[in-house]
């Protein structure tokens, strides 16, 4: 058997997508929409979403258009976009209704546009005017509506069907026509390829084990020709051209309700037997879809995708890792677990202030390595949060401020089994003897201390308990004011440990950096009003003690010629932090110049005082050796 007949063979069987999965390893999904918020405008236009298990979706280039209509479509606006991988897995088609319902109304559209891209970023577009184009068969149109294409494997062409409506009839078919080897027009006059018995928009098709599977939204109407029911059906067919057989049962959960549904795209998941059959709730803006093994018996119950934006008609594709990788170098947005390296490490780029924009981050620690800054954060688990909800602590690295790594979690609060309280507070690493240890705090159960071979983990507990409890913080009453730990190495090589809420207390660290030499004592001065988030560091043999101070939470800071004092309060050094009604900060040189690591509540759209993001600003001083108030800005330090 020669290869050529074997490649047909396999395409009847398995379908050209088949083949194409063999070829690329397929590990994310495109989404391919038009929005169905906000500003009127702005909605038909063409935009992306991705994600790595089909249910939960993020927005590419800020849920922005990709494509702008005015430039591929005549009307200024498209609608139902649908995205197919070429058979050979290499070129990339996209089909849309070349409609501005914003602008003109729903009462006419005559065409539909074409695009084509060989990397889904750059497209060629072309649009077809069937009433232009062909002025005898299409006299008197009034929609073409949701244009598809599909590979047919036999005439190794894609053949573009759609519906139709005529002025003069009500009755809603699917007309279809190949492509030309350009895809830029058609080759033929379209022709009828399925009639619904009650007209149908919206259509679908897929093939498996030798049957052509067409889904549309369909309906039922009673002798009078009033329609008494709609939802999602299908019809089949051995022959992409039909005949179809039509199944007057639908297939959506909510045919049999006043809920609404259109928009029907079924795709197969990625290394899985099972499709999922999506559909649009226009009238109420959700997005569900149930999922079936066979393509003709699906779930009952319905799910929902999870998504920062409101989508309507769509379609979806596979991608591979690289793929994802190129989309979010254009438009950013992808999930960060398609754009991991072997090694597990994600690298991105700070565009200014919050410098980390794929997740929360929070209560910044950082020390330097040779050439290399180790960012140390906590980790805000989602935006919009009530509560302070974090249950691991993340490193970050980099060598100019701008081109960042992160590093797999490298620690988490189920790794402290002593914690009873299940929250990740804020911590502190620095670099000792070789090792590198990880001081952090709970919400209650006290200050422990991690230790690792390299910067980035993974950390282990080191004590097997705490090193520090409320028990030790004499001078408090309440619960949680034994968190924030502070760890500071002086030119003598004693190191020191500061912590607190409300009092600020600090202690010697013996030489192996997991115990405490000496008794626990606590800062004290004029000026005081200490809230919590020490932070000790030193230049020009002054030492700088800054912590949060007030509530909301502002940044002040002392001077002393010792590590014990006394200090003498100098003022306020950052103000609070937008949207944020904690503040912590990091202070230190990188690279010969001072900076100003901290948090805020910035991050759109969900950023707040529980969903929090670290910034970098310069520091600067006076020729006194005072410090200049930080100046917060969005455009950070990267260059």
């Amino acid at each position: 058997m020669n290869k050529y007949v074997l490649k047909t063979i396999l395409f009847t069987i398995i379908g050209f997508s088949g083949l194409v999965a063999q070829n690329k390893k397929m590990e994310g999904y495109l989404f391919a929409y038009f929005e169905g918020k906000g500003a009127g405008e702005k909605q038909e236009q063409l935009r992306f979403a991705v994600s790595d298990d089909a249910v939960n979706w993020k927005a590419l280039n800020n849920n922005e258009p990709v494509v702008a209509s005015k430039d591929i479509s005549n009307t200024g606006g498209i609608r139902d976009p649908h995205i197919l991988r070429s058979a050979d897995g290499n070129r990339f088609y996209m089909v849309a209704t070349d409609m501005n319902t914003k602008k003109n109304g729903w009462d006419y559209n005559p065409g539909i546009t074409l695009l084509k891209s060989d990397n889904l970023l750059d497209w060629k577009s072309s649009v077809i005017d069937l009433e232009k184009l062909y002025p005898v068969k299409f006299k008197g149109i009034k929609w073409v509506w949701a244009p598809q294409t599909f590979y047919d494997t036999k005439a190794k062409k894609y053949l573009v069907y759609f519906t139709v409506r005529f002025k003069y009839n009500e009755k809603l078919d699917f007309y279809c026509a190949y492509a030309n080897k350009d895809f830029t027009g058609f080759e033929k006059e379209p022709q009828l390829m399925f009639s619904p018995k009650d007209g149908a928009i919206d259509g679908d098709i897929i093939y498996k084990d030798g049957m052509y599977h067409f889904f549309y939204k369909g309906n039922t109407k009673d002798e009078n020709g009033k329609e008494i029911k709609n939802g999602i059906k299908q019809a089949t067919s051995k022959k992409l051209h039909g005949p179809w057989k039509e199944s007057f049962e639908y297939l959506d959960a909510y045919a049999n309700t006043n809920t609404n549904v259109e928009g029907s795209s079924v795709f197969k998941l990625n290394n899985s037997d099972e499709y999922i059959l999506m559909y649009d709730l226009y009238s109420s803006g959700r997005y569900e879809f149930q999922r079936s093994k066979d393509l003709y018996h699906f779930t009952e119950k319905t799910e929902s995708f999870t998504k920062d934006f409101f989508p309507r008609h769509g379609s979806v594709i596979s991608i591979t890792k690289e793929e994802a990788q190129r989309l979010n170098e254009k438009w950013g947005g992808v999930p960060q677990s398609l754009l991991l390296s072997k090694d597990g490490s994600y690298r991105f780029q700070s565009a200014g202030n919050p410098i980390i924009k794929h997740k929360y981050t929070a209560d910044p620690a950082a020390f330097v390595e040779k050439d290399t800054l180790w960012l140390f954060t906590g980790h805000d688990y989602e935006g919009g949060q009530k509560g302070y909800k974090l249950k691991d602590w993340l490193v970050f690295s980099t060598t100019d401020l701008k081109n960042w790594t992160e590093y797999p979690v490298p620690l988490k609060i189920e790794d402290f089994k002593w914690d009873k309280t299940n929250d990740a507070y804020a911590g502190h690493a620095i670099k000792r003897n070789g090792k590198y240890y990880w001081y952090i705090s709970t919400n209650g159960s006290g200050i422990g201390v991690a230790v690792a071979d390299k910067p980035q983990g993974p950390y282990k507990d080191a004590l097997g308990k705490p090193l520090l409890t409320n028990a030790d913080c004499f001078a408090s009453t309440h619960g949680w004011t034994c968190i924030d730990p502070a760890v500071f190495i002086d030119d003598d090589g004693q190191a020191w440990l500061f912590w607190g809420n409300g009092v600020c207390y600090y202690a010697k660290l013996k030489e192996n950096m997991i115990e405490l030499d000496g008794p626990v004592k606590k800062i004290d001065f004029e000026g005081l009003q200490f809230t919590e988030a020490p932070w000790v560091h030193k230049k020009d043999g002054k030492y700088y003690l800054s912590y949060a101070s007030g509530f909301p939470e502002k940044i002040a800071y002392a001077m002393a010629d010792s590590i014990e004092g006394p200090y003498v309060y100098k003022g306020i050094l950052n103000e609070i932090a937008g949207n944020s009604n904690t503040n912590h900060q990091a202070i230190l040189e990188f690279k010969g110049k001072p900076y100003f690591i901290y948090h805020n509540g910035a991050m759109q759209t969900n950023g707040s005082s529980y969903s929090r993001s670290v910034c970098i600003d310069k520091l600067e001083y006076n020729s006194d050796g005072t410090l200049k108030r930080v100046i917060m800005t969005s455009e950070g330090v990267a260059k």
